[in-house]
């Protein structure tokens, strides 16, 4: 979503505080759709074109989650149908009058549901619930960062009022964007100083800096060479080297030299991302999980080949899916006797799986599932 919002905001040239309704609007509904669509759908035919639907869905968000008063939504919605849709108006104007409130507490498809109160139990409802709020903007900070970023007021002033993109204290990478929990993925591989590190996936390179700036020698494995030009740009910013190597990380790769340390933050379904990322919610029941479950058991298998003996390998996914998480980890394990699970202290709350840990959700966190898996020496 993000990105063809960005797009459609460049195009319309708002002021920023329409902007920045829009963007409310745009993300609201999509955090809201499940429940939104189980309302509307018995009032809409398949013959109702996407247009009338994008309307009905984002009047009925504004009608029952932000509140604004019937009568000043109805007109709203009814005057832009009358722009885009013509005669159909009038059935904007009878469905956003007769539409029910939503009941459903969470937002969620049955399944993924299901999934969060597997893994969060007892917190699973305060999970499902803080998952429907706004995404934070979280900041690593150096010294000198949060300096400059006071300089031009208080810190959530600085993020809030500007863009941090053309902050001098992002310019001169005294600042990166990561929320914790994908923080704490780093920080579950231990001390780095002077030590090699395979970063494999490392996409647009945010773990590998940190490794980084920890003191690891640190190769950045990655097959789309879009992402590695995206993260050189930001490692130039940030003052920091890495090594970058494309390569098929579903096939074995002779080329890889076996390190000490190797994280594989695999691709996911992202359910652990909804409050950043709710278009998911859209898509999440014709996500194929058996060919993302596959994929991500071939990378696993082709890591595992990479760790030296007696060498650490910590595997993530930014998902709560057990299949993807846990039940991945296990069928690993009960392949490869010569690696075994290591407890370990979270950076950030977590709740204990049989293997690993899934960070929890709240106070703006994401939701991670991280493994420590030791090779035998």
């Amino acid at each position: 979503a993000a990105p063809t919002l960005d797009s459609a905001l460049d195009r319309g040239k708002l002021p920023a505080r329409d902007a920045g309704l829009a963007t409310h609007l745009v993300y609201g509904t999509l955090r809201y759709y499940p429940a939104l669509e189980k309302v509307l759908a018995p009032m809409l035919s398949e013959k109702t074109p996407p247009k009338a639907r994008v309307l009905l869905l984002m009047g009925a968000f504004e009608k029952f989650y932000l509140e604004t008063p019937e009568h000043a939504v109805v007109n709203e919605y009814v005057e832009l149908a009358k722009v885009e849709l013509g005669k159909l108006s009038g059935v904007v104007n009878a469905v956003l009058r007769r539409v029910a409130p939503p009941e459903d507490p969470y937002a969620l498809p049955d399944a993924l549901r299901i999934e969060f109160e597997a893994v969060y139990g007892e917190q699973a409802d305060a999970v499902m619930r803080a998952l429907l709020e706004p995404s934070p903007l979280w900041l690593w900070c150096s010294s000198e960062g949060v300096k400059l970023l006071e300089e031009v007021g208080e810190v959530h002033q600085a993020v809030l009022g500007m863009s941090l993109r053309s902050s001098e204290a992002y310019r001169l990478g005294q600042v990166q964007p990561i929320n914790p929990a994908s923080l704490a993925v780093v920080l579950s591989l231990g001390a780095l100083e002077d030590q090699k590190v395979l970063d494999l996936a490392g996409g647009n390179g945010i773990k590998a800096s940190f490794m980084a700036r920890a003191g690891a020698k640190v190769a950045s494995v990655d097959l789309d060479l879009r992402k590695h030009e995206a993260a050189r740009k930001n490692l130039e910013r940030l003052g920091l080297e890495v090594e970058f190597v494309q390569a098929d990380l579903t096939k074995g790769d002779t080329t890889l030299e076996p390190a000490p340390y190797v994280l594989l933050d695999a691709p996911c379904s992202g359910t652990g991302t909804l409050r950043g990322h709710p278009e998911i919610k859209l898509r999440f029941e014709k996500v194929k999980l058996e060919e993302l479950v596959t994929l991500q058991s071939q990378m696993l298998e082709n890591a595992a080949q990479k760790v030296e003996p007696g060498g650490l390998l910590v595997y993530s996914v930014c998902s709560v899916v057990r299949a993807e998480g846990v039940g991945q980890v296990s069928s690993f394990l009960e392949r490869h006797p010569q690696f075994s699970a290591e407890d370990f202290e979270c950076s950030v709350p977590v709740a204990r799986a049989q293997i690993g840990v899934y960070t929890v959700p709240l106070d703006g966190l994401d939701g991670f599932y991280i493994a420590r898996l030791r090779r035998n020496p």
